[in-house]
């Protein structure tokens, strides 16, 4: 094949997604903003990406378990206390935390500074659920542990009742993460 033909069949719009500063979908919950960088659209719905920033004392959610992907989370900025069943892990920036299928976790800033993580869900299945909480919220409906749990639900997700017990069954908060 000649360099012309090889050239002429490149194509004219290549399967690359660039997202450039402040570009993305924003999602707003509360203290939490989250900036989705990759939805899964791009990715044949294998990964999707998001950067999040969480505010000073943000509370984390409750402990839960999602039964069909991955979550990583690589802190960019400040520090992010995960909770894995009964440990705590204090992650600066700089530390990658993969939470497997199954296992029970919740994350919270519990600095006086905010933090900056990226957040990595494979499949993309649960950028979804972000969406359907701010949905919630712009639909003027409080985000009540019960309304978080069904949409928990909806996306492979429940609540690891046996370390979260209190937590679940307060009133949601205004963070993101009283939700996630």
């Amino acid at each position: 094949m000649t360099e012309e033909a090889k050239t002429s069949q490149l194509p004219t719009d290549p399967a690359v997604s660039v997202v450039g500063p402040g570009e993305g979908e924003t999602i707003v919950l509360g203290t939490t903003r989250m900036r989705v960088l990759e939805d899964g659209s791009h990715t044949g719905h294998r990964l999707a990406i998001a950067e999040s920033v969480l505010a000073p004392h943000t509370q984390g959610p409750p402990q839960h378990r999602h039964a069909r992907h991955d979550e990583g989370f690589y802190i960019l900025s400040g520090t992010v206390r995960f909770t894995v069943g009964d440990k705590d892990h204090d992650a600066t920036a700089g530390t990658l935390v993969m939470v497997a299928p199954g296992t029970p976790h919740t994350f919270a800033n519990v600095s006086d500074q905010p933090a900056v993580m990226l957040s990595t869900f494979t499949p993309d299945l649960y950028v979804q659920y972000f969406r359907d909480l701010q949905d919630v919220l712009a639909g003027g409906r409080p985000l009540t542990p019960q309304a978080n749990i069904d949409a928990m639900s909806r996306y492979a997700t429940e609540p690891a009742t046996d370390f979260a017990a209190g937590p679940a069954a307060e009133p949601a908060g205004n963070s993101a993460a009283d939700l996630a």
